[in-house]
């Protein structure tokens, strides 16, 4: 389907897998807001798509407070007039064993993955029941699905956005605004690769997913994509995680 015209927020699209959906959404023709807290890499990004050809603006937010939520979609409407898709895609993580793990890091983690969504969610919905609808994309995680140890933190967090993706497509449905998510395997990013895990941590992430190998920012952009495009699925997460639940 063409996305010619229609205009996305994309968070955390400074790099990584913000950044390949950012590029992939530029690609079918939308409009894209490159949203992060990253002023530099956001800058980056935007002139990256500009260069090649897209319209594309960098918005400065904190996922984490509403009001900065606020000011991006606000932004992001003075820039483009409308809002038709929105990628809660920003993210962090705290690894750590629970009882190590301090209050502070924990509420940042829920701050950042799971109040984002609800704030990105909020604010996107408003400007779409002005224009007819449109669809949201979470990033969740199979970290939301199954348990591991030392991510306590990240699984509250995605766990509860799996939840959410599914009130919201109900809450909304009759407003044509469809709600997915995107369930993560191991992806290579700045966060998960042979330079920041040691070669052990490495192929040890790797032998959990049957596929052989960890994924890649541009596959997840791919599925980000089709459940933007797709008219016909709401509430659904979408696994990208080369077989890790499957087993």
């Amino acid at each position: 389907m063409d996305l010619t015209g229609k205009v996305a927020v994309v968070t955390g699209a400074a790099s990584g897998i913000g950044l390949a959906t950012a590029k992939a959404l530029a690609a079918k023709g939308a409009k894209v807001v490159v949203a992060d807290i990253n002023a530099e890499g956001g800058r980056n990004a935007a002139k990256e798509l500009q260069g090649s050809g897209a319209e594309s603006v960098f918005i400065e937010f904190d996922a984490s407070q509403e009001d900065s939520v606020a000011r991006l979609i606000a932004a992001a409407v003075e820039a483009f007039g409308q809002i038709d898709i929105m990628v809660n895609n920003a993210g962090v993580r705290a690894l750590s064993e629970t009882h190590m793990l301090s209050y502070e890091d924990y509420r940042k983690v829920i701050a950042v993955n799971q109040d984002g969504v609800f704030f990105g969610s909020k604010h996107a919905i408003r400007e779409m029941l002005k224009t007819g609808g449109g669809a949201i994309v979470n990033t969740a995680s199979i970290l939301g699905s199954v348990g591991e140890a030392s991510a306590f933190a990240v699984t509250a967090s995605k766990g509860a956005v799996n939840l959410m993706t599914k009130s919201l497509a109900l809450q909304y449905a009759d407003k044509n605004i469809r709600v997915n998510a995107v369930s993560l395997g191991y992806i290579e990013t700045a966060m998960s690769n042979r330079t920041t895990l040691s070669p052990e941590a490495y192929e040890k992430a790797v032998a959990k997913h049957p596929i052989g190998r960890l994924g890649r920012s541009e596959e997840v952009a791919h599925a980000i994509v089709f459940l933007c495009e797709n008219d016909f699925v709401t509430g659904s997460t979408l696994m990208v995680d080369g077989g890790y639940t499957a087993q």
